[in-house]
């Protein structure tokens, strides 16, 4: 894996087997707030269960818990990661979240354990392929679908995939991703 920075300055990483960074080079922490915080209206959402495709650096989790964080709401986040990262990886990656970057830390230190839970909400991890992973119905109020593209990545793209989301999601739920 190699390091690279995107035009806002934040880092991220290029993966040699799918021929893709984890990021655009417009920037991870511009994708994470504009397209899927600001998008799906987790930012304003007083109760914020997500669920994420595609947990990589964490970025976008990092982003929800610094926004719940700053509004003083509990955050739920259900992540579907089929590729964890070492933690010396994950640690390398520091963004200018002060409120979430602490809690982030205590994660690091349990990474890669399933579930963290704290005072600020609550993550749980599923380690494995998206199209076997077993998620609750109506759960979710935003998806995060954030897998390589469906070009390099084609099974998380699935229309079956697809289902499975809309089944996991509440009513008014917003998917968002970068791809269409």
């Amino acid at each position: 894996m190699e390091f690279r920075y995107t035009e806002d300055g934040t880092p991220t990483l290029f993966h040699p087997g799918y021929g893709e960074a984890y990021h655009p080079r417009q920037g991870a922490l511009l994708q994470a707030r504009r397209l899927y915080l600001e998008k799906t209206r987790t930012h304003l959402h007083p109760a914020p269960r997500v669920l994420e495709v595609g947990l990589g650096l964490m970025v976008n989790f990092r982003v929800a818990l610094e926004s719940a964080l700053a509004r003083g709401v509990f955050l739920r986040y259900l992540a579907v990661e089929k590729e964890p990262l070492p933690r010396e990886v994950m640690a390398a990656i520091r963004l200018p979240l002060p409120l979430g970057e602490r809690v982030f830390g205590e994660i690091l230190k349990a990474w890669p354990e399933e579930r963290f839970a704290g005072p600020w909400g609550e993550l749980k991890v599923v380690f494995g392929d998206i199209r076997e992973a077993a998620l609750p119905t109506l759960w979710a109020t935003a998806v995060f679908l954030d897998p390589f593209s469906p070009q390099k990545n084609p099974e998380a793209w699935e229309e079956e995939v697809l289902k499975k989301l809309r089944l996991a999601s509440r009513r008014g739920a917003v998917l968002a991703t970068y791809s269409a």
